[in-house]
């Protein structure tokens, strides 16, 4: 047996050489085949009958609810990143000259966390002291009942944190400008929807105008490809196998030309990679090979 074979037959946890070379030829495979695009032309417009719902991704994410909030298990990297998440924001409000100071003072701000998951974001957000409420919803009944849970260990919290088992399409859409929200957040949320197009259409109306629509995803490239699929999930099992399809990560630079045009505006991007040991750190150009912030302010 070669020092390959027995390697891959180690680490992916296979019990004979066959199944190792089987696995290390599916994934050659994988490789060989062509960049998607997500944004299609043919569906770029919400309509009624969409739903960003996928039942597998929903089975996956049920299955990982009991190890939400240890910052050592399954969602270790969205513990460590949450910090960056929060960094971002700050920088996006602070950017725009019309922002008044008391706004980053003052408990005035709204949030809605599309896809929250456990809470990680949800439950900081509403702890600071700029914030007047957050609504946080989900699809995954386990995950949002861990979620709940959570909460409720925090008295500061009531009155601040709303939870709702919903999708994007099921809430209801503000009547008035003032009802919307000052952030509307999809953190590692559009990387695992099948039709980026209408989903990102209709949240468009829960952003207040001069409002932020932030987000974190991960760049289609090669070696985000290796980070996240093969080593990440397969190799060192820092992340549950079948978290991330590669064919769903979108690009940078496919952000932009979404949004242009669209009513959108100040559009910020940061780079950030995850070094053992520091956590995830900025790193310039970084949106160009694999994870990143993007953020766009709507401007009517």
């Amino acid at each position: 047996m070669s020092a390959t074979l027995r390697a891959a037959r180690g680490v992916l946890g296979l019990s004979r050489p066959r199944e190792a070379a089987a696995s290390l030829h599916t994934h050659y495979q994988w490789l060989a085949k062509p960049s998607s695009k997500p944004f299609r032309p043919d569906s770029r417009q919400w309509h009624s009958t969409f739903s960003s719902v996928n039942p597998e991704e929903v089975s996956h994410f049920n299955s990982l609810a009991s190890e939400w909030w240890d910052p050592h298990g399954s969602s270790r990297l969205l513990h460590l990143m949450n910090p960056v998440r929060q960094d971002f924001i700050r920088a996006c409000l602070q950017s725009q000259p019309d922002t008044k100071a008391s706004r980053l003072r003052d408990a005035s701000l709204s949030y809605l966390d599309i896809g929250c998951g456990g809470g990680i974001f949800a439950e900081s957000a509403a702890r600071l002291p700029t914030t007047r409420r957050v609504t946080a919803i989900d699809p995954t009944p386990s995950v949002l009942a861990v979620a709940k849970a959570h909460a409720k260990k925090d008295p500061s919290l009531s009155g601040k944190l709303f939870y709702q088992q919903s999708s994007i399409e099921d809430l209801e859409v503000p009547q008035e400008p003032c009802d919307a929200y000052d952030i509307v957040s999809l953190f590692e949320v559009i990387e695992h929807v099948d039709e980026p197009g209408p989903f990102l259409e209709r949240v468009r109306p829960f952003v207040k105008p001069g409002g932020w629509l932030v987000m974190s995803t991960i760049a289609r490239t090669w070696v985000s490809w290796f980070t996240t699929n093969l080593v990440a999930e397969h190799l060192l099992r820092i992340v549950p196998p079948g978290t991330h399809d590669w064919n769903k990560y979108i690009n940078e630079d496919e952000l932009r030309r979404f949004f242009l045009d669209k009513g959108w505006d100040s559009p910020r991007v940061m780079g950030v990679v995850y070094v053992p040991g520091l956590g995830w750190k900025e790193v310039r150009g970084g949106e160009k090979v694999g994870n990143y912030f993007f953020a766009v302010r709507r401007s009517d």
